[in-house]
């Protein structure tokens, strides 16, 4: 008997997964909401299956893709969770495109080999970190279904997202309010267990692009959460300071291993 080696296996996972967000994407207006939601939900859990399987090999890689892929995952979980108490919510299509992007995406660049001396805890600080992103992610995404639903209304047109403006106001608001605590807790693990995480003396806090932008993407969300709750922020401001902190956020991570990793081929 042949069995099939792991980067077999993984590319065979990336494409059943593939093609289980696929087809909802494809044919979403042929299907009804309920298998529609299964299929997202098959995806979802193979989705997950390959996460854990990527970080669990022989050599687990880690890089801008993964991340990104780890990211859409969460974000999947919180529209998953959300369309249970919202089923009017249209946007499995875009969910669905976006999940079947970023495994393709996680598969084609898997990152580079970990460091041999960083914790066993490492991951899980990122995925911490990474679940912030998660966060964010569904923010932007409602605050981009409240931007466009906004200018239908004023152009007189019905609105396509399923959900009241106010409703999609506070559930972004909500999304914002749980990924600046998960981020404030990445950040004081990083200061706090830094030197234990990734196995250098005094690797308590790097002044880094890292640091800077994620400390910098901090600030902007904290004002953010202060002017709504304090001054009543709503509507075109909050979305553009959550779009401002969220390209912070990006860029912290993210952005800067794309262009270490892909457009100068370096390693960090």
């Amino acid at each position: 008997m042949i069995l099939a080696s792991p980067s077999d296996l993984a590319m065979w996972l990336t494409l059943l997964t593939a093609i289980a967000y696929a087809v909802p994407a494809i044919v979403a207006d042929r299907m009804g909401p309920s298998l529609a939601r299964r299929y997202l939900w098959l995806a979802w859990i193979l989705h997950g299956i390959s996460l854990v399987s990527g970080f669990l090999a022989e050599v687990p890689r880690f890089g801008f893709a993964p991340a990104l892929s780890v990211t859409v995952w969460w974000v999947l979980t919180a529209y998953a969770v959300e369309s249970q108490y919202f089923p009017q919510l249209k946007a499995r299509w875009a969910m669905a495109a976006l999940g079947s992007a970023a495994v393709i995406l996680a598969w084609y660049f898997p990152g580079q080999a970990l460091h041999q001396t960083s914790s066993f805890w490492l991951p899980l600080h990122w995925a911490l970190g990474i679940a912030s992103y998660g966060m964010f992610a569904a923010a932007v995404i409602h605050a981009a279904l409240m931007s466009h639903a906004e200018k239908q209304i004023r152009m007189g047109n019905d609105n396509e997202s399923g959900l009241p403006l106010l409703t999609l106001e506070r559930l972004m608001f909500r999304f914002v309010l749980l990924g600046f605590v998960l981020l404030s807790l990445t950040l004081i693990a990083g200061v706090v267990f830094g030197e234990h995480l990734y196995g250098e003396a005094g690797a308590r806090l790097k002044w880094d692009h890292k640091t800077v932008f994620s400390l910098l993407s901090w600030l902007v969300f904290a004002v953010l959460l202060l002017g709504r709750y304090r001054l009543g922020w709503r509507g075109r401001r909050a979305v553009r300071v959550l779009y401002v902190g969220s390209a912070l956020l990006l860029l912290s991570y993210m952005g800067s291993r794309f262009v270490v990793e892909i457009i100068l081929g370096r390693s960090l």
